[in-house]
Formats: C-alpha cells, sequence, structure tokens
C-alpha cells in the first residue's frame, strides 16, 4: 500500500479510462484498460508468489485479510469517494498526486493482494471476494471520476457524457445487487451475535452462572445458504469443568429460541481463588525423622570399640539360663609334697558305701 501511495501505478489509467468513456475514445479506452488489466494481474501474481514462499496458513489470516473477501454496499461508497479525490486532483492542481495516489491505492491494492494470497492456499472463495471487491472499487472510481469531469466542464459533447455517465451508472448498480445482499447479511450476522450473547449470559446456568464469559467468536459459514452449523467459540474461566453434556444442553436452547442450529467449542480456563487464610492450611506439619534400629553411639578415645545398644522395645528380654559345667566322677586333688602318692577318694553317691571288716575270720581245723 505505502508503495502504491507513492508510484500510483493505476491512477493514470483509471483517468484515461473516464476521459475516453466522456470523450467516445475508442483508441484511448482500450489502450487505458490494459493497462490497468496489465497492472491488476502483476499485483496478482506478486501476491501469489509472496504468499507461496512465506506459506501463510488459512487459519491465521488476519482481520485486515478476511474484511476484504466479504465486501458489502459500505465498499462502494469508499471508491466513489476515493474516485472523487482522484478526479479533484485532475482539475485542481492544487490538490497533490500523492493524495489522489494514497485514495486510490488503499481501494485497488489491499483487494489485489488478497486475491493473490487466498489463490496461494487454494481458498476460491475468499479470492472470488476480494474480486467482487476489486471490481467494487474499480467502478465507483470510475463513476467518481466521469461525474467530476463532467462536473468540471471536460467534455466536448453533451450526448457523449450522458451515455457515458449512464453506462456507468448501470454497470454500478448491477454490481450494488449484491453487495446490498453482502451488507445486508452482514448486519444480520451483527444482530444475531448480539442476540446469542444475550441468551448465554442471561438465560443459561452454565455461561451465566457457573462460568465466567471472556470472549464470544462466531465463526460464520461463506454461504449463509448452507445446512453446515456456524461455530461459536466462547472463551471461558470457571472454578468447575465444563461436561459435553452441559455443551450439549446448551446447544438444544439456542436451537429451541433461534430455529437455528449453532456448533459450541468451550476453551475453558480453570481458575484457583488464593488468599491468605490459606497459609496455615499450606503450612507443612513436622515429619518425625525416622529412627535407626541400633543407636550407633559415637566411638571415644576410652572405648574405640563399644559394642551397639539395642533400643527399648516393648518385648521383654529373655536372659539365657546358666548351663552347669560338668563334673568328673572323682574329684581329684592337687597332689602336695607330703603325700605323693594318696588314692583318689570317690564322690558321694547315692549308694551305702560297704566298710571292709577289720576282725579275723575265724579258722576251723579239721580233725
Amino acid at each position: 500500500i505505502i508503495g502504491a501511495m507513492i508510484i500510483a501505478p493505476l491512477m493514470m489509467p483509471l483517468r484515461g479510462l473516464a476521459f475516453a468513456a466522456l470523450e467516445a475514445d475508442l483508441e484511448m479506452f482500450i489502450q487505458s484498460l490494459t493497462t490497468i488489466g496489465v497492472g491488476t494481474l502483476a499485483a496478482v501474481v506478486i501476491a501469489w508468489l509472496v504468499g507461496r514462499v512465506f506459506d501463510l496458513p488459512a487459519s491465521e489470516f488476519g482481520a485486515e485479510i478476511l474484511s476484504r473477501t466479504e465486501p458489502n454496499l459500505a465498499d462502494l461508497f469508499v471508491a466513489i469517494a476515493a474516485g472523487a479525490v482522484s478526479g479533484f486532483a485532475k482539475i485542481r492542481p492544487k490538490i497533490g498526486d500523492a493524495l489522489a495516489g494514497t485514495a486510490i491505492s488503499v481501494a485497488l491494492m489491499p483487494p489485489l493482494c488478497v486475491v493473490g494470497i487466498t489463490l496461494a492456499q487454494g481458498k476460491w472463495g475468499a479470492s472470488g471476494g476480494a474480486l467482487l471487491l476489486y471490481f467494487t472499487n474499480f467502478l465507483g472510481i470510475i463513476l467518481a471520476c466521469i461525474v467530476v469531469f463532467a462536473w468540471g466542464g471536460y467534455y466536448f459533447d453533451y450526448r457523449m457524457m450522458r451515455r457515458a455517465l449512464r453506462w456507468s451508472l448501470a454497470m454500478t448498480s448491477l454490481l450494488a445487487i449484491p453487495l446490498f445482499i453482502s451488507l445486508a447479511i452482514l448486519l444480520g450476522r451483527k444482530q444475531l451475535n448480539s442476540t446469542i450473547k444475550d441468551f448465554l449470559k442471561n438465560e443459561t446456568i452454565t455461561v451465566g452462572e457457573q462460568t465466567e464469559l471472556i470472549e464470544m467468536k462466531v465463526k460464520w459459514n461463506s454461504i449463509p445458504w448452507s445446512n453446515q452449523p456456524s461455530i461459536v467459540i466462547l472463551t471461558v474461566q470457571t472454578k468447575e469443568p465444563v461436561t459435553p453434556k452441559q455443551v450439549l444442553l446448551v446447544e438444544n436452547f439456542l436451537y429451541r429460541r433461534l430455529r437455528r442450529y449453532f456448533k459450541l467449542v468451550f476453551r475453558v480456563t480453570e481458575i484457583r481463588e488464593v488468599t491468605s487464610d490459606d497459609l496455615e492450611a499450606l503450612s507443612p506439619s513436622p515429619t518425625p525423622s525416622p529412627q535407626p534400629a541400633f543407636e550407633s553411639p559415637a566411638p571415644t578415645p576410652d572405648a574405640p570399640f563399644e559394642e551397639l545398644t539395642p533400643l527399648e522395645t516393648s518385648e521383654p528380654t529373655v536372659e539365657p539360663s546358666p548351663t552347669p559345667s560338668p563334673q568328673p566322677a572323682f574329684e581329684s586333688p592337687a597332689p602336695t609334697p607330703d603325700d605323693t602318692s594318696e588314692e583318689p577318694t570317690p564322690l558321694e553317691t547315692s549308694e551305702p558305701r560297704v566298710e571292709p571288716s577289720t576282725e579275723n575270720p575265724t579258722t576251723t581245723t579239721s580233725p
């Protein structure tokens, strides 16, 4: 657009076409129309190459591109104003060509660029809408230039001037019919958009009470009479999740109220409120540190190999009973120097001890 403001490549051919229509100069008319056609084709090809090189997806088209794919009757009035500025810049030398170039570039170059970019992505419907906007601006500029030149006295034959005005008005009127329909559709969508938003906020629990509506955007069908439902994108924030059943109930509610089906898409952001009162609830409680099964005291220089002391437990400690050491059958006292040959004394037993008799046995003599 800035380059078109400086160069204004289509401004002189448009003026020449208006003069040729007033004077019925066929040669100038054909020459001007050919120049405009070549310039238009060059702008579309350059825009198409830019679209193919950068490969901007259709889903990333901004408002500046999308707004030029749906022309309406308001665009025709803008084009007529741009053409009037261009005509006055010709008959009034005090008005510079930069102003006329700006008006024409704003009216013609953006639609041509949109045509090339949308063709690069294969969006034929959007390209057709942008091309319709271009022809709207083209005819509006030509009509305004003819009227201004006629008002300024730049004509030689009154009948030819009237004929040029009739033809230009007839072509512009034919083009105004689809533009008027487009404007009516646009106003109807704006009204329907506001109605949907009011219904959702005031008559539903899901959107009106449970959630907070941040933004609502409607993706309308490019063909108004299509059976495919339009998509309503709702950006909400809530403390509770939104279920698919709730979405279905809201869709049925809109169908009962509007007699038109809409596909709802909720973009939910769950929020959590945090206050200073939650500080105590969030403070961690001290947890006991795990104790080892045995306490291992630090070694000291006096007792470097002290054994581990077991911890006290609830189970009683069973102390082992002493086992008697085996005793020999006879005690063998240690020998002394006085009596080295004493026999061992037998241990006392439960059996009675038999003492040997000291009396001499009686001897009998046989006769």
